[in-house]
């Protein structure tokens, strides 16, 4: 059951901010991406479509990139619950027991909100991936500290599964610099890292 705290933060923890798009980004693509986020959803393909309709004034080696970054996206998007069943493996090889009677991620419906939030949180990677900025908002990031603080999520079981969805995505595209897509990871492990107890 949740407490009145955790449902008052629940809404405010929205870690997406497409602030920085504004710079490059018609409006009406924005909207549309703040759309999906509204959602919950991954980029559909005619969001994606609208937004590579943006990129016919870039410079062709940034326009080759930006459509490249499309197609990542379109496979992360198509693979995530796979990326998420081998994220998940990833932390239940690590914290064996911590979905079993006494665990962190017990009862399932822990487990089960954890694994939502993995989904979730590639999800986010994949906004900052298609647009190539920075995606996240600070007080978003902020309430979500003081939600899993309430909810006492296990910090560093969550900083794994983020490596592992690091991992299972970054292993579908042997052919890409790892350079051109780890940074969007890094950039949500690190805040992430930042809940952690000093």
């Amino acid at each position: 059951m949740l407490t009145e705290r955790a449902k008052q933060l629940i809404p405010k923890a929205r870690i997406v901010s497409l602030a920085n798009w504004e710079q490059i980004y018609p409006s009406a693509t924005i909207a549309r991406f703040q759309a999906a986020d509204d959602e919950g959803r991954y980029p559909s393909d005619s969001d994606l479509e609208a937004l590579v309709a943006t990129f016919q004034d870039f410079p062709e080696p940034e326009k080759a990139a930006a459509l490249a970054r499309v197609g990542v996206v379109r496979l992360l998007r198509d693979q995530a619950d796979l990326i998420v069943t081998e994220a998940r493996e990833t932390v239940l090889s690590e914290y064996p027991g911590i979905t079993d009677p006494g665990g962190d991620l017990y009862p399932s419906d822990r487990a089960n909100a954890c694994w939502r939030d993995f989904w979730h949180f590639l999800r986010c990677i994949t906004y900052g991936i298609a647009g190539g900025r920075e995606y996240t908002s600070e007080e978003g990031l902020d309430y979500m500290e003081l939600l899993y603080e309430e909810l006492n999520v296990p910090l560093q079981a969550m900083v794994s599964g983020l490596e592992g969805l690091k991992a299972a995505s970054l292993k579908r595209f042997p052919e890409t610099n790892p350079e051109d897509l780890a940074p969007y990871f890094d950039h949500l492990i690190t805040q992430m890292r930042r809940f952690l107890p000093c």
